[in-house]
């Protein structure tokens, strides 16, 4: 029997001012919200007293399970509150709610890396849900990017509030290891072709501004060297570090595996997106730099990328002396990390494993925004924590970020809540999530159909797991 609360929503008088304005200090805790209860159906917005919006829709013939949903790195709620989102694409958001699901979303106020605020908040809007909805037999968060992040750590921290999660095309190596992975190609791209260029940064950036110039000054030198063949080299190098895919531009057939030219074309393509993502305002909120590359053995890790022979190939084709080069990059002055902003972003949030409640994440082949390596990160803490029975991982064949289609969106949905309800996972293989998706896009073709692929990614190379 689900409880549900009276089906009238009220709507407060002050909403439209709330939603005009930033929080202010001390407010009450309660929400501003705005929405409507018409033949059995909810759809609510609000305020909460953080500033986080949130958005809550349920259908008539609510199922009892309820979808939250956090938003990826950068789409926080600015001070005109922007209304939260509720997750998936449009066919899978009108196929989950035409079903029986119903949707949550919460929107953290301000940008950046707000997986803190949005933790809070995300238990906020599920008070807010059980309160307009009543409460739901089942609970799954997902997410993409940091969103997803953001559901790994509720699987973790609040397996109290959630009974299943779906992190989606996301970060979940934490972001420690996911900046020294970018470190690492940085420092060997500012070694062996930006050594001389004062305005290329690597860490510690005393504002956006100088990361902007930082930001355009790598740019002018990375399109440089992609006009040389030793420049191509150098970058392919740098881009074994940070495990850039070979295969990270949509709309591209995948190079064949021995076309090292077409391989290092599409790793120039996603370098400067991969390498010098967002930094300064990860310092800024950690309160330091996150990052170090002390004791990092670059021989190793060209070794251990999987990229060997393509970076040889490169520099045998243009003529340059591999081995020099990872002399040079064994001889260059190291970069340290503030241990306090280490420990931030180990709060919020590096996974350590400990699975409260079955997860099964999504990931392209080709992604880059993490690298699709972060998978093998997260699999691999979750198996040392004693908890690979509680994960999945589905694959789906295609380059690009959060590119899923409506019908790979609802057969992950099914498959998680098919785990949640009957305790054991089925149907999680490649196969049998094409078949899945195959017969909901035969009843409605608008989801698309799926690319779901048999892949195992190959080990993550800058790992960090926080002490327990």
């Amino acid at each position: 029997m689900i409880n549900r609360a009276p089906r009238a929503v009220t709507v407060l008088a002050a909403a439209a001012l709330a939603l005009a304005l930033p929080p202010a200090a001390g407010l009450p805790h309660a929400s501003a919200a705005s929405g409507k209860a018409q033949g059995g159906q909810i759809s609510v917005t609000g305020v909460h007293p953080s500033g986080a919006t949130y958005a809550i829709e349920v259908p008539p013939n609510w199922n009892g399970t309820v979808l939250t949903f956090s938003p990826g790195y950068g789409e926080g709620a600015g001070p005109q509150h922007l209304p939260a989102d509720l997750g998936g694409d449009t066919a899978a958001r009108r196929w989950l709610l035409a079903h029986g699901y119903a949707l949550a979303g919460t929107r953290p106020y301000g940008s950046g890396w707000a997986v803190e605020e949005t933790l809070r908040a995300s238990a906020d809007t599920l008070a807010q849900f059980a309160e307009v909805a009543g409460k739901p037999r089942t609970t799954l968060a997902w997410g993409g990017s940091m969103g997803g992040a953001i559901a790994a750590g509720l699987a973790e921290r609040r397996p109290d509030l959630i009974d299943g999660a779906l992190p989606y095309c996301a970060s979940v190596a934490g972001p420690v290891a996911m900046l020294n992975q970018s470190l690492d190609a940085a420092f060997a791209f500012k070694t062996l072709l930006a050594s001389g260029d004062d305005a290329v940064k690597l860490v510690r950036l005393a504002s956006a501004d100088e990361e902007a110039r930082s930001t355009t000054a790598a740019r002018a030198v990375l399109d440089a060297a992609q006009r040389t063949a030793a420049g191509r080299a150098r970058i392919a190098l740098a881009a074994s570090f940070a495990q850039v895919s070979t295969w990270s531009v949509t709309g591209t057939a995948e190079p064949a595996a021995r076309d090292w030219a077409a391989q290092e074309t599409q790793e120039y393509a996603a370098f400067m997106a991969t390498v010098f993502s967002p930094r300064y305002p990860l310092e800024q909120r950690a309160g330091g730099n996150l990052s170090w590359n002390t004791g990092v053995d670059y021989r190793r890790e060209l070794r251990e990328s999987g990229r060997t022979k393509q970076v040889r190939a490169l520099y045998d084709s243009a003529g340059l002396d591999l081995d020099a080069d990872l002399d040079a990059l064994a001889a260059a002055p190291r970069v340290s990390a503030d241990p306090g902003a280490v420990a931030y972003m180990e709060d919020y949030f590096t996974p350590r494993g400990s699975l409260g409640v079955p997860v099964l994440t999504m990931h392209e082949r080709g992604d880059n925004y993490p690298t699709v390596t972060q998978a093998r990160a997260y699999s691999d803490v979750v198996r040392r924590a004693g908890k690979g029975a509680m994960l999945r991982q589905a694959f789906v064949d295609r380059p690009g970020h959060c590119r899923y289609t409506g019908a790979e969106f609802v057969a992950a949905v099914q498959t998680l809540r098919n785990r949640v309800v009957t305790g054991r996972w089925t149907d999680v293989d490649a196969h049998q999530l094409n078949k899945l998706a195959a017969r909901l896009a035969a009843e409605d073709p608008a989801l698309g159909a799926a690319e779901f692929v048999h892949f195992t990614p190959g080990r993550f190379l800058r790992p960090h797991v926080p002490p327990r």
